[in-house]
């Protein structure tokens, strides 16, 4: 079931690149893994897959023990400022960081592992309330508060859109994030490097990609439907 999705999702992408007139390298395929046992995983591993995404951190940790270490784990998940010592030197990147708080607590348990941390600033552009992620108004300022902390990069954005029955409903969404990216690259602020832009899951990736994706995170289109555990 994994090879046939893993397949069927890489020529998706490829599609949507063609689409936009891009090249297939510049999207990078997450495979999101947030409740599937390690057995899954080291099944799409063993198709290609180096990029895997969790929610939580004490899940992240846990698979992070029993997988090679090539792989690269991105935090797509809320992240509590008392758990970012767990990861912070497990993780390739982190995706959901959304306040000043957060990322001096990143930035100050970087300094103390000798790393630096690479973040991707969480935009609630639809502004539901029912997510997080700053305004698309106070997300400049932001990035430049967090430029002037050490050990810690900004390397671009990233959105959960609204869930819709019609892909296409959310281009909006995803052509606002690409926006506000292009405009925050031509700050050309220091200690900022826009390179990534996170948006898209399973219900929409290829409108995502048509629209400047860089990262897509796609779990039940990989996995199929998740399973969700009661764990002590």
């Amino acid at each position: 079931m994994i090879k046939e999705n893993l397949n069927r999702v890489q020529e998706n992408i490829r599609n949507a690149c063609a689409r936009a007139g891009r090249k297939e390298d510049e999207v990078t395929l997450i495979a999101v893994s947030k409740t599937k046992p390690v057995s899954m995983l080291e099944e799409a591993y063993a198709l290609g897959v180096r990029d895997f995404g969790e929610n939580k951190v004490q899940e992240l940790v846990d698979k992070a023990g029993q997988l090679p270490e090539d792989i690269r784990w991105h935090m797509i998940g809320h992240l509590q400022r008392n758990k970012v010592k767990y990861i912070i030197d497990k993780v390739y990147l982190i995706h959901s960081v959304d306040s000043l708080r957060l990322a001096e607590e990143i930035s100050k348990e970087a300094v103390k592992h000798g790393v630096t941390a690479n973040i991707l600033i969480e935009v609630n552009v639809a502004g539901e309330e029912s997510k997080f992620g700053v305004s698309p108004e106070d997300t400049p300022g932001l990035i430049e508060e967090i430029s002037r902390l050490p050990a810690i990069q900004v390397r671009g954005l990233m959105t959960i859109a609204p869930f819709v029955e019609k892909a296409e409903d959310n281009r909006i969404i995803f052509n606002a994030l690409l926006k506000l990216y292009v405009d925050i690259s031509r700050k050309n602020i220091d200690n900022v490097h826009m390179d990534f832009l996170s948006m898209g899951m399973t219900g929409d990736y290829e409108v995502a990609v048509e629209e400047g994706a860089t990262f897509v995170r796609v779990g039940t289109g990989i996995f199929g439907e998740r399973s969700y555990r009661i764990t002590e």
